[in-house]
């Protein structure tokens, strides 16, 4: 452990978030790509078994929320899982937390943007085309609210986490009844529709289990909340419960009205596949909620990730594992600046690919390579430090780690390359780092 690179100290970030803001900011990184266009992207791969798949992906989703709890808890400061794991499994793998984080979660960021820029251009009867230039705007002008401040940012998010959550309740409460869908449901047409083959199963569960790690910006914040020991692990559980009860009745609801099949098939095709269930079970009006519904919970999204991601990027310049400019706090505004500007460029150049399927799926390796990472830091805690049992862990770490070899495999392709490139990376910093020090 004598190789781990010491952190500078900096200017630091203010404790503002309680149990309320923190898991408000938890459900804004859930409620916006996961229910808005990833149900819809893994019922394409799964049908009907997406249900089960949504049910499978809260129990992994629930064992990695008690690794992040328990980390946080012990060690709550900015960087996540990039901090626990120089803290308990040394330099390399917590730097390879880092790297996978970074580019997970800029590729999450990317799929909000795209699909917020579905949504809104569907409200107003723009072109397709322009699609893409409103995603770029959206980044832009999240990115320059986060720079704000916690406090501002987090009283942004409130806002429209509620009006998510209006959209949704709305929604369900219209489907479920709907004369068509609920009084008629065909109970054995939809169990025979979970026959599946499995590896379009696993392939689903990975897909929505991305769907739920938007709690983990509550612990990558953990360095902005108060009294972190109760308030991390009760907000993560709160924000796991709710999103997992939302998800199921999305997906049901969504099944129902249009049957498995066209669901699928206009989440990969539009980019806007709620907007769809809306003018099957509810009036105009209902379209028009669901759809500001979706503009507002992608708003959530791309906020709460460039917040999350800028103090990823600080906790590595503070380590110097990326560039000291961006380790540093604006001792004004309490906001790390350039690790701010620095995520904003990666996610407009993953937003320039254009596509929701390829950055999800990306997304999805890289986010399971990341939490069996968490889950192995949550392994080597002590009797002391540790608040759940030993094998949720256990379970996590192995289950993470099957279930990335279940994606596309040019995905994991890339994500292979990906962290080969990271390796490489981390090595030539330590060759100057060292070559540096033994300079005389």
């Amino acid at each position: 452990m004598a190789n781990i690179k010491k952190c500078p100290v900096p200017v630091s970030l203010k404790r503002e978030l309680g149990v309320f803001q923190a898991m408000m900011l938890g459900l804004g990184s859930i409620l916006g790509t996961g229910v808005f266009i990833s149900i819809g992207i893994a019922t394409n791969v799964a049908g009907n078994a997406v249900l089960l798949a949504i049910a499978c992906a809260a129990l992994l989703a629930l064992c990695n929320g008690i690794s992040s709890a328990q980390l946080a808890a012990n060690h709550p400061v900015s960087g996540g899982t990039y901090e626990y794991g120089y803290r308990w499994l040394g330099p390399r793998l917590g730097f390879t937390a880092g790297w996978m984080f970074m580019f997970a979660k800029s590729a999450s960021a990317a799929t909000a943007a795209l699909g917020l820029a579905g949504y809104f251009a569907l409200l107003i009867g723009a072109a397709p085309a322009n699609a893409l230039i409103y995603a770029l705007v959206s980044v832009f002008l999240l990115s320059m609210i986060a720079l704000t401040g916690i406090k501002r940012s987090s009283l942004f998010n409130t806002i429209i986490v509620s009006i998510t959550l209006l959209s949704l309740v709305s929604l369900i409460v219209a489907g479920l009844y709907d004369a068509n869908d609920l009084w008629n449901l065909d109970v054995s047409g939809l169990l025979s529709g979970l026959r599946v083959e499995p590896a379009n199963f696993l392939e689903s569960i990975a897909l929505m289990f991305v769907a739920y790690t938007g709690y983990g910006r509550i612990a990558t914040l953990g360095e902005e909340v108060k009294s972190p020991r109760t308030t991390i692990p009760v907000s993560i559980m709160t924000t796991l419960f709710v999103s997992m009860a939302l998800y199921g009745l999305i997906a049901f609801v969504s099944i129902q009205s249009i049957g498995a099949k066209r669901f699928g098939t206009i989440a990969t095709t539009q980019n806007a596949p709620l907007r769809i269930i809306a003018e099957t079970v509810g009036s105009p009006l209902l379209v028009w909620v669901i759809s500001l519904g979706a503009i507002t919970a992608m708003l959530g999204v791309l906020l709460n990730l460039i917040l999350g991601l800028s103090r990823v990027l600080l906790a590595m310049g503070r380590r110097r594992d990326v560039p000291g400019i961006f380790g540093s706090v604006h001792p004004d505004s309490a906001v790390p600046r350039m690790a701010t500007y620095g995520v904003t460029v990666v996610i407009t150049l993953l937003v320039l690919i254009g596509n929701v399927q390829l950055t999800w799926s990306f997304s999805a390796f890289t986010v399971l390579i990341y939490y069996a990472l968490t889950n192995l830091c949550a392994i080597r805690l002590t009797n002391e430090e540790r608040f759940y049992p030993k094998w949720i862990s256990v379970l996590g770490l192995f289950a993470c780690l099957f279930l990335a070899f279940w994606i596309e495999w040019q995905v994991l392709c890339a994500g292979t390359v990906l962290l080969v490139v990271g390796q490489l990376w981390q090595t030539v910093g330590n060759y100057r780092s060292n070559g540096a020090t033994a300079a005389p």
